[in-house]
């Protein structure tokens, strides 16, 4: 708690009384989140791991600092997950305790867990005790990673990396305790978590927590004082289109980031919003690639360029845009301070220069101690020499600007001789005005090796564009290798809650 979140050790006077969160008509000062986590921070103290039925109320947020005062891993656990995959995650992390709301209803695969129950608006205001005196190298969470090539595993995060990775975006973004961070991210992620929540609060500044995803929300928000937009890809994209919406057009509803979008794209609200997002002071995307043609339409009507930061949940983060730095559609900048950064061939070998492209590792303060119970894979993800292998692709700048490709596995198409980033394609493709959304992936060619194939979502379903009128676009804009040879057309892409295309389930489509 020392090392974390300083703000919350102790607040007295003027501090006491500042707001710390605000999830809609709930308020907690400094004061009263001290004294709502001290309180419960006694009662888990020998809990050993304690799951946190992470929603996005004040009570999650109650319950993580708890956690961290008593020096207590916490295990976020996502209330959409799947019976299967809960009873893993469980099984693996064996938590003697679950954290949760007074009205949350929990799955039968938590009933063997003690229920310690959570309320923002009911709790025993106690004298403050010191938090534990932690070890930087104790673990503070266990996040579990999506599970994509297989069960999903814990990614054990050290109070270390969560300090180290807040420190350096405070350095790259200007962070103060002046800042009032806005965003509407799930709580069991790094994102919304520790980003988000942890952030303002190792900062000494405030968080407001919209709970679902509106535009009408976001320019409520930070136009009553809000200085800071954390968002995912899918967020901006919705916020683009009020911002392009003509005056008396339709409502939106859409799944974001684990919300739903409701915007009229009336005059009012248009004008609102882009008054909005113009006088705040920093706003992020980050979990996903924001396609170049969002950044240009919100800074088209905005007058303000939206930022992108690279990390994941075994780094935290990685790159960032800095707030005084040159914004760069399409890169994820140069990393952050503390954190060392490089591409490598897959046979290992360093790559350098402007025009390489290969495997992202980094190594630093900010990465995780390793996967819980998994030696196996803790071994495998690490170089001899400690570096992590991000599975990611991508390219490095003369200014050390760094541009993710995409994943490995999913996103580095070998065509022909060629290597072929899926995202150039996909940014390109978004450029055409008959496609509203777009993926594209490799698949097995005889001829080619893999052959480039788009996946995509019609500006208007009842008259698509031509799949040859979209094959020539990308020949036109890049060239005639990187052009897709099979288009689909789809209703939606798959995604998950934090809006990332699932590029797997097109696979299998």
């Amino acid at each position: 708690m020392t090392l974390l979140l300083p703000a919350l050790q102790s607040p007295t006077g003027p501090a006491a009384s500042r707001e710390a969160v605000r999830f809609g008509a709930l308020s907690l000062t400094y004061g009263e989140l001290a004294a709502a986590s001290t309180t419960l921070a006694a009662r888990i103290a020998d809990a050993g791991r304690v799951a946190v039925w992470a929603t996005p109320t004040a009570e999650t947020v109650i319950a993580v600092v708890a956690a961290l005062r008593a020096g207590v891993p916490a295990v976020p656990l996502n209330p959409r997950t799947g019976e299967a995959e809960l009873a893993h995650i469980l099984a693996d992390s064996e938590p003697t305790a679950v954290l949760a709301g007074p009205d949350d209803a929990l799955p039968p695969a938590l009933e063997k867990l003690r229920r310690v129950t959570v309320d923002a608006r009911a709790f025993e205001r106690t004298e403050d005790h010191p938090a534990v005196e932690a070890d930087p190298e104790a673990p503070a969470l266990i996040v579990y990673t999506s599970g994509t090539t297989g069960p999903p595993k814990g990614a054990v995060l050290p109070r270390r990396a969560i300090a180290a990775s807040l420190d350096a975006l405070e350095d790259a973004w200007g962070w103060t305790g002046d800042d009032i961070l806005v965003h509407a991210l799930p709580l069991f992620h790094v994102h919304g978590l520790i980003l988000g929540v942890l952030g303002p609060l190792r900062r000494g500044g405030s968080l407001r927590h919209l709970g679902k995803f509106s535009a009408e929300g976001v320019a409520r928000e930070l136009g009553s004082g809000g200085t800071m937009l954390f968002g995912v890809p899918t967020m901006y994209h919705r916020l683009a289109e009020v911002l392009d919406a003509s005056a008396g057009g339709g409502e939106q509803d859409v799944q974001a980031g684990g919300g739903v979008l409701d915007a009229q794209a009336g005059g009012s609200e248009r004008d609102a919003l882009a008054g909005a997002l113009s006088g705040a002071r920093l706003l992020v995307s980050g979990s996903a690639a924001l396609p170049v043609h969002d950044h240009e339409r919100i800074a088209a009507a905005t007058g303000r360029r939206v930022i992108e930061r690279y990390g994941m949940t075994e780094t935290l983060m990685n790159t960032g845009i800095r707030a005084d730095g040159v914004p760069r559609p399409g890169t994820v900048g140069p990393p952050l301070a503390g954190v060392e950064l490089r591409l490598v061939e897959e046979d290992g070998t360093v790559l350098e220069g402007p025009e390489a492209i290969g495997e992202i590792q980094v190594r630093g303060p900010n990465l995780f101690t390793g996967y819980l119970n998994r030696p196996d894979a803790t071994a495998a993800a690490h170089t001899a020499d400690g570096w992590f292998r991000t599975g990611d692709v991508g390219t490095v700048d003369e200014d050390g600007y760094v541009t993710i490709v995409g994943r490995k596995a999913t996103d580095l198409i070998k065509s022909g001789g060629y290597k072929i980033g899926a995202g150039e394609i996909e940014n390109v493709l978004l450029g055409h005005p008959g496609v509203r959304e777009a993926a594209v992936t490799g698949e097995a060619d005889p001829d080619l090796g893999e052959r480039v194939v788009a996946w995509v979502v019609a500006a208007d379903p009842d008259s698509p564009p031509r799949a040859e009128e979209l094959a020539d676009h990308v020949a036109g804009q890049l060239a005639p290798h990187k052009r897709p040879r099979t288009v689909h057309f789809l209703d939606a892409l798959p995604r998950n809650d934090l809006g990332k295309i699932m590029k797997r389930s097109l696979h299998a489509g």
